[in-house]
């Protein structure tokens, strides 16, 4: 009893309660924040996972311009209703190039995070220019003008050249290389061997089968992706991590 009416005194007395307070708090985030100083790298590297290339770069800038984030996640919960709906648990790794990451906390629409392979680039394309087609009860807007503006990559060195300043390893070949990635990953007769060779697996083909490469191609070639780096047949965690 005596104990709680000296805990009297803190709550009656604003100052004490806002001194010992910080106290908490500095003691618990030390406890938090200084053994991260300790470790060499706070992500668990898992092979297959690589930067993105130009064409999906852009795909993911498209994506987040048009607010898809706000309506997907893209971060399965290690929970069984989650796991059975979307696949493997999202892994830290898989997001380690995203700037920002684009976990997300709200569904309106299903999570994105495993989308890679499990549509075709056609139904791709259908539900962005028109959902209801595809999915009736669906309440996303319509994308179709994707389809009609075409894009050439000016800018993806610039860009990827930013993405390096802020830690993602793109080497000055995959720089060099940026403009002439983005258009021939789109293009059906092209020579891709230098791009898998410097984005292995990447996926290469006209996404949106209309000529030339547009905004369309770009965002397909982003979802198609997602999920589809990591060999999970394959993959044990780190329990030492």
């Amino acid at each position: 009893m005596s104990i709680l009416n000296k805990h009297k005194i803190l709550e009656k007395n604003v100052t004490l309660l806002l001194v010992f307070s910080f106290i908490v708090v500095t003691i618990g985030g030390i406890v938090e924040i200084a053994p991260l100083f300790y470790l060499e790298n706070t992500i668990e590297e898992v092979e297959g996972v690589r930067p993105y290339s130009p064409l999906e770069l852009e795909g993911r800038d498209i994506y987040v311009r048009e607010g898809c984030y706000v309506c997907h996640s893209q971060m399965i919960r290690p929970m069984r209703d989650e796991t059975e709906r979307y696949g493997h648990y999202s892994l830290a790794a898989e997001s380690m190039y995203d700037r920002p990451f684009q976990w997300g906390s709200k569904r309106t629409g299903p999570d994105l995070a495993r989308v890679g392979g499990r549509y075709s680039d056609a139904w791709h394309v259908a539900h962005l220019r028109d959902p209801q087609s595809v999915v009736p009860e669906s309440i996303m807007p319509k994308y179709a003008f994707l389809s009609n503006t075409p894009i050439n990559g000016e800018y993806v060195a610039d860009k990827m050249s930013t993405h390096k300043f802020l830690g993602v390893p793109y080497t000055d070949e995959m720089i060099e290389s940026a403009r002439a990635d983005f258009m021939v990953q789109a293009n059906p007769d092209g020579d891709w061997d230098g791009l898998l060779e410097r984005y292995p697996g990447a996926q290469t083909r006209n996404f949106d089968d209309e000529p030339g490469v547009s905004e369309m191609d770009a965002l397909v070639a982003y979802l198609q992706m997602l999920g589809t780096l990591v060999d999970f047949s394959t993959f044990t965690p780190d329990a030492s991590r």
